[in-house]
């Protein structure tokens, strides 16, 4: 389906679950205030529905916020009942777990329980029951003749084949294929593998066509050196109020995020092959802050007692200081506690022989280099901790390809290069596979799969599963 149409009943589904969590709050709110009024099993009294108000905001901020979190709203129309099912009940299970726990937290004793139970059981029931009328009442309104887009496509290609086929695919969402207009001198030909045959007219006749046949939406699914041909057609279309889509299929392969952008009144196509969800990204650098600042505040003493042992257990400063390369080969000082011996980085010319790694990484199991209490904290990653400063400094993200020397990424190829287009991380998607004993190009590819499938709820799966990885002390040297 196109994307617009999919953000469109993305946005649909959330302002659903915003009013049916309302709907249940106050209906369990109205309920329990009837039970006390008429003592109805002890009920006792309920406070006022002003000091409910912030449970409430509180309630239609979680509800969707973990839904985006689960994808619960990524292609809601493709999905199968079966699937939409098993979202509702995520949602509501930890939505519900997430409200209770901050009620319990921030003492929130004044909030009735049994109006905790009224509203979990209304909000398992009006989620279900809003989100299946919906779709239901979706599927009706798409399926209304007068609700139908009619398409046109110009050409007759294997471009034009496949925007047919995906047209057909969508026949449930209100589209419909008219047919093709050829272009050429060959003999018109209807493209195979379709469900019907379609009528494919010469570009002459487009016109006619315009006029005679309801038509909604014209494709032009031709080689970029007959889109100028097409110019006078572009044109009438424009005229008429038609709408033009073009494929893009002679783009550069690889590019995952296709869009027009404006800088002032110059419209750019712009091609990106990294994340461009801002409100995202933006999210992602929030919880970086909280969850940095939090760290650095429950783990600080922890801080102080490695510092202490650092310093006592070996000549030279606590913390170690290395330039890496950050956010598109942005370089920043990266800080660890200190692992090793104060002139490591002397020593590491004479091992280079026994680098146990693929270039340009070096790894070595038993690093002379490293200190009897290094050993240890790298083993369980203690010696990582300082970077939830370069974290809260927006240097890092907590989920990310780990950042690079300077020197490695002189000898990346070009390809390894995109793994810099993402904020370098505390841990990442091959931290989970294999830590240290991963082969460089083996790493690289999982830091492009990270990218290239982000998502919040992917960040917040790795820093889960981090936690009993580093634990375990597994793969680490």
């Amino acid at each position: 389906m196109f994307s617009r149409f999919s953000r469109n009943i993305a946005f649909t589904c959330v302002l659903n679950d915003v009013a049916a969590t309302t709907a249940a709050f106050v209906l369990a709110f109205l309920i329990r205030l009837w039970a006390g009024q008429d003592d109805w099993q002890r009920a006792g009294p309920i406070h006022l529905f002003r000091l409910y108000l912030p449970v409430l905001l509180a309630a239609v901020v979680i509800f969707p916020l973990l839904g985006y979190i689960l994808g619960a709203y990524k292609q809601v129309e493709l999905r199968r009942p079966r699937e939409i099912a098993t979202d509702i009940v995520k949602m509501a299970a930890l939505g519900l777990l997430t409200l209770f726990s901050a009620l319990f937290l921030l003492q929130g004793h004044f909030v009735s329980r049994s109006f905790l139970f009224l509203f979990a059981v209304l909000q398992f029931l009006f989620l279900g029951t809003s989100r299946w009328l919906l779709l239901i009442g979706g599927t009706w309104l798409r399926s209304r003749p007068e609700q139908r887009r009619h398409f046109i496509i110009v050409g007759s290609g294997n471009g034009a084949a496949e925007v047919a086929t995906l047209l057909e695919a969508g026949e449930r969402f209100g589209l419909s294929l008219l047919g093709f207009i050829h272009i050429g001198n060959e003999p018109p030909t209807s493209p195979a593998g379709l469900r019907r045959a379609y009528s494919v007219l010469p570009k002459e006749q487009l016109v006619k066509m315009l006029h005679n046949r309801i038509v909604d939406e014209v494709v032009f699914a031709v080689e970029k050196e007959e889109l100028l041909e097409l110019e006078p057609l572009m044109q009438q279309c424009e005229q008429e109020g038609v709408r033009i889509r073009i494929q893009l299929d002679f783009l550069p392969k690889g590019f995952s995020h296709i869009f027009v952008e404006h800088l002032a009144h110059v419209p750019l196509l712009t091609l990106a092959s990294t994340p461009q969800n801002d409100f995202a990204l933006l999210f992602k650098r929030t919880v970086d802050v909280i969850l940095s600042i939090l760290s650095l505040v429950v783990l600080s003493p922890l801080f102080l007692f490695l510092a202490l042992l650092v310093k006592l257990t070996s000549k030279g400063p606590v913390l170690f200081r290395q330039i890496r390369c950050g956010l598109g080969g942005r370089q920043f000082v990266l800080l660890k506690f200190r692992s090793m011996v104060v002139d490591a980085d002397e020593l590491l010319a004479d091992l280079s022989a026994l680098n146990e790694a693929e270039a340009p990484l070096f790894k070595m199991r038993n690093d002379p280099r490293c200190t009897k209490l290094g050993r240890w904290m790298r083993m369980f990653s203690m010696d990582e901790l300082p970077q939830l400063w370069n974290i809260l400094r927006g240097d890092m993200s907590l989920v990310g390809p780990r950042p690079p020397l300077p020197q490695e990424v002189e000898q990346y190829q070009p390809w390894q290069r995109r793994r810099l287009r993402m904020r370098p991380g505390l841990t990442c998607l091959w931290a989970l596979e294999g830590r240290s004993q991963l082969r460089f190009e083996r790493l690289t590819r999982l830091d492009l799969l990270y990218i290239d499938n982000w998502s919040v709820w992917l960040d917040l799966k790795i820093l889960i599963k981090t936690i009993p990885t580093v634990l375990s002390g597994r793969g680490a040297h």
